[in-house]
């Protein structure tokens, strides 16, 4: 498990963790999402001990992650921008992981060339963004890791290797029971895959729950007819007579304090992870505008 405890990090005068708590449970596999300078990006520097924290403290199975190497080798990452020897092969690059990660498993990276089916002697430099990222992955995954700490993982990968790089995880979190968190703007994806998400806006954790419970508790309504006091409804809009609403809630509370008016219509509807994350970050705030050039 993982858990980072009122962690607060401060670059000169700009606050980019205030006060951040959140926790990522064993095996499970963890969405972490937000607006662009959200903090995602400082709060995984964090978690890879990258980054000392001003104060609170960064926490793997119980123990410190920062300045501890017997944590660190548990825990596999793959940042946003890949980065490798600027002369180095493949092969080169599984010497030098397998110098540092103990458990490495050089009969998996034998096997995983048959997945990835990378050239063995090119350098990386010349590869493709993409085959970049392949290779990240197929090096990674042979550390074993107890953890794995992923930025933007299948950016760059056309729609069969994104695929094949979420079977490869969750199989990992399948057998292996490998604790998975996972940085990403494309929210539809992490919809498939993901037990827990955390919201983070401004530095801090806005709402961090199960995926189930999230969308649980956010309903879009819509109605033909009065809208009823005591609803905590996040966001309005009407189309004619037809008015939908996103309301916080129980489901069955909402629906039965709605009929209790007569409308003339009602259906209340799912909310996908995406219309969550527009909707608890403030609504109409952070809907698309329209500027007339």
């Amino acid at each position: 498990m993982l858990e980072l405890k009122n962690i607060t990090k401060t670059f000169g005068t700009f606050k980019a963790l205030d006060d951040l708590t959140m926790t990522v449970p064993k095996g499970a596999v963890y969405g972490l999402v937000g607006p662009n300078g959200a903090g995602k990006s400082t709060a995984i520097r964090h978690m890879l001990g990258v980054y000392r924290p001003d104060s609170g403290s960064v926490l793997f199975d119980g123990q410190t992650v920062y300045e501890n190497p017997g944590a660190k080798v548990r825990v596999g990452s793959i940042p946003d921008e890949i980065f490798f020897f600027p002369s180095a092969t493949l092969e080169d690059m599984r010497r030098y992981y397998a110098g540092i990660y103990p458990q490495f498993d050089n009969a998996l990276f034998d096997k995983l060339y048959e997945v990835f089916q990378l050239p063995k002697k090119m350098p990386l430099r010349r590869f493709s963004k993409g085959m970049q990222k392949q290779a990240a992955f197929h090096l990674c995954i042979c550390t074993k890791p107890d953890m794995l700490v992923l930025d933007e993982p299948v950016d760059g990968l056309d729609p069969v290797m994104r695929r094949q790089v979420w079977s490869l995880l969750l199989s990992e979190v399948a057998q292996r029971e490998t604790t998975v968190l996972i940085s990403s703007h494309n929210l539809r994806e992490l919809e498939d895959i993901c037990d827990y998400v955390g919201i983070m806006d401004h530095g801090k954790m806005l709402l961090e729950r199960s995926l189930a419970d999230m969308q649980g508790a956010t309903h879009k309504l819509q109605l033909v007819g009065e809208v009823p006091d005591g609803l905590e409804v996040l966001h309005e809009s009407s189309s004619g007579r037809l008015r939908t609403l996103v309301v916080r809630g129980n489901a069955r509370q909402i629906e039965e304090t709605v009929k209790a008016t007569e409308p003339a219509y009602l259906d209340v509807l799912p909310l996908s992870l995406e219309e969550i994350f527009i909707y608890e970050l403030g609504g109409v705030n952070y809907e698309v505008k329209n500027i007339v050039l």
